[in-house]
């Protein structure tokens, strides 16, 4: 019987003619129903499962839950009652689909019980024009959050501009916000308008606000507040009509209390907070992921795979499944992916048998170039995580950013030498 049902989720797939829901039992003649809610979730991942049950298994119930089913039943379960528990289901996943739909199509991927809440949050706030502040880990995809509430606001015509506050010189954050006329300063050839400018009617996205220089806080609140930037060199305000959306994978209230950022900045840039939970705080999402990954390439991971996906703790997010991902399809061509494909440190093996890595040959080391090369590949790691971003790196490794742009530099004079 799960073999049955299992031939029978696959032909849906194929035929593209997938399951309104499914009903199992928790007890099947030659196997576990769970087996069913497993394969159900990877093949049809927003198909609901109702799993039935007379052993009256706490665990069984729980670990069917963990896995996706909507509902547990116990029986005997009347034909009414499972009635209205499907067309609960189906209007349910219809209800969360149209949700997810929109979501999806704006860039963010997610089926948990955290991304829904965001969600839930997004949906309420986009439409309006209320500042909004992302909070999240490196990774989180923040900025296809940002992209989003455009995306699904009445400004969705309109340009969405991104600004790294991190990556701006600090001398030059002001003219890059509010613009700057001919002659302003040195250098400044011609009049150039400012990201609030450009984004007139629609959002500005301001990225790792944590990192916006103190003094430049009360022109940006005053923008904000005021809806009126006053571009460098000049003696009047313009008025622009931006909306606000800022990102930071900071604590805030920290730089709030330690006198680093403005209290009145912060509560006018959180109005509507949203907190992008890490990937390892919501495991039901990986399999999701890694499927719209893989879909552009037409492959597959095996369940031994996924699992191992889920266990993985993903220090750099879904940035860092994104990177694997293409990794994987690039080393194998062909083919599901499998566990063996996975990098160790993912799939949970140990990264080399033997001898531990730490132990001293007999014949002694080098320490110097041991540290040497263990530094060296790190930094390639965070750089590969960050996706080459070079503030993002250097936070990962717990060093400033001129530490590790000097340390590219020797890297480089050593490579070249």
């Amino acid at each position: 019987m799960v073999a049955e049902a299992a031939a029978a989720i696959d032909q849906s797939v194929r035929d593209a003619l997938p399951f309104q829901a499914i009903v199992t039992d928790l007890q099947l003649p030659d196997g576990d129903g769970r087996a069913i809610v497993r394969l159900a979730r990877e093949r049809l991942p927003s198909c609901p499962v109702l799993m039935m049950t007379g052993s009256g298994s706490i665990s069984g119930s729980v670990e069917a839950i963990r896995l996706g089913a909507v509902t547990v039943l116990e029986k005997p379960v009347s034909l009414e009652t499972l009635a209205n528990e499907l067309r609960q289901a189906v209007d349910d996943r219809a209800e969360l689909e149209d949700g997810l739909d929109a979501a999806t199509n704006a860039g963010i991927i997610g089926r948990s019980a955290a991304i829904r809440g965001v969600l839930d949050a997004l949906f309420l706030a986009a439409p309006t024009d209320v500042t909004i502040l992302i909070e999240g880990e490196t990774g989180t995809g923040k900025e296809l959050v940002a992209k989003a509430v455009h995306r699904l606001s009445r400004r969705s015509r309109a340009p969405f501009i991104p600004v790294n506050c991190a990556a701006l010189p600090e001398t030059l954050v002001e003219s890059e916000l509010f613009g700057h006329l001919k002659g302003a300063f040195t250098g400044a050839d011609k009049s150039r308008e400012g990201r609030f400018q450009q984004a007139h009617r629609g959002t500005l996205f301001l990225d790792e606000i944590g990192e916006m220089p103190l003094p430049l806080q009360p022109k940006l609140l005053r923008a904000i507040q005021e809806g009126e930037v006053q571009p460098l060199g000049s003696t009047k305000a313009e008025k622009v009509d931006a909306r606000v959306v800022a990102a930071t994978n900071r604590k805030l209230e920290q730089q709030v209390a330690a006198r680093t950022f403005r209290a009145d900045l912060y509560y006018r840039l959180n109005v509507v907070p949203l907190h992008i939970p890490p990937l390892r705080e919501r495991p039901e999402d990986v399999a999701v992921l890694a499927a719209h990954f893989l879909k552009p390439a037409k492959r597959n991971l095996t369940p031994a795979a996924i699992a191992a996906l889920e266990r993985y703790a993903w220090p750099g997010n879904v940035r860092e499944m994104e990177n694997l991902i293409q990794r994987l399809l690039v080393l194998k061509p062909q083919g599901d992916l499998d566990l063996a494909d996975l990098p160790p440190a993912v799939r949970g093996a140990p990264a080399s048998s033997g001898a531990p890595a730490a132990a001293l040959p007999g014949q002694g080391v080098d320490l110097h170039a041991v540290l040497g090369d263990l530094e060296d590949r790190l930094i390639r790691e965070a750089l590969e995580r960050s996706g080459g971003n070079r503030n993002q790196a250097a936070q990962s490794l717990g060093i400033k950013r001129t530490t590790l742009v000097e340390k590219l530099r020797k890297m480089a004079r050593r490579e070249g030498s």
